[in-house]
């Protein structure tokens, strides 16, 4: 049997999983949300959930727009796990023939998308806008919440693009076999959607250990006290 990114995912939340996976910052904010294996997992099982309620399946494109809104949010990780979790493809740059959009706030934009659009708040905790929303424009953290906390049927990789982007496009045995640096620890300073997925997502499950995402502006000194704080490598 192929190995996935989501078989990846819960070896971790069996093996450790209580030590802690993804750690987010936003400095602007202050911040700071921690995610273990055992979290993110139950986030990705619900979010697979509601994209098997939306009708993505297996081979359907994903017009991730929050891989380029926001790339080191603790959410975009959990749509980028969910897709790969069903064997969708997360689709981070323009995407013809999506079968769902998901944006962040800006999600004005997408309205009128021909297909179903999420748009998540991007809370630190994962909360609900402030407001409705106008349909059929669906509010992530509303839609989550009320789907199933284990997810079984767990998609095995085909030979159909897990991720794409202008230059890249990579099955999902692509994913798990990258080359993500060393295991360990890691700051990771949110870029392109494609190096922050390999840095903040990839890197742990398949080299192992955990990443600390520092997302927005933060001068060296605030690095260096997260760095030490977190007990992580550069």
């Amino acid at each position: 049997m192929s190995e996935t990114v989501s078989g990846l995912l819960r070896r971790r939340a069996r093996t450790a999983g209580a030590d802690p996976l993804l750690t987010w910052y936003q400095p602007a904010t202050g911040a700071r949300t921690e995610l273990s294996a055992v979290t993110l997992l139950n986030w990705v099982d619900k979010t697979s959930h509601l994209l098997d309620e939306l009708g993505v399946a297996a081979g359907d494109v994903v017009h991730l727009v929050l891989a380029g809104e926001a790339p080191g949010h603790w959410v975009t990780a959990v749509w980028q796990l969910a897709c790969w979790q069903v064997g969708a493809e997360v689709a981070a740059g323009d995407a013809d023939g999506a079968a769902l959009v998901v944006t962040g706030p800006a999600w004005e934009e997408h309205a009128g998308s021909a297909v179903d659009v999420v748009a998540c708040s991007l809370h630190p905790l994962g909360l609900p806008f402030g407001a409705a929303l106008p349909a059929p424009v669906l509010d992530y953290a509303l839609e989550v919440r009320g789907q199933s906390d284990v997810y079984a049927a767990v998609a095995q990789p085909g030979p159909s693009a897990a991720w794409s982007d202008p230059e890249r496009r990579l099955s999902q045995a692509e994913l798990v076999a990258v080359d993500a640096g060393p295991a360990g620890r890691r700051l990771v300073r949110p870029t392109a959607p494609w190096p922050t997925a390999l840095a903040a997502v990839l890197r742990p499950l398949v080299a192992g250990g955990s990443s600390v995402v520092v997302d927005g502006p933060a001068d060296e000194a605030v690095l260096a006290r997260i760095q030490a704080d977190e007990r992580a490598d550069a």
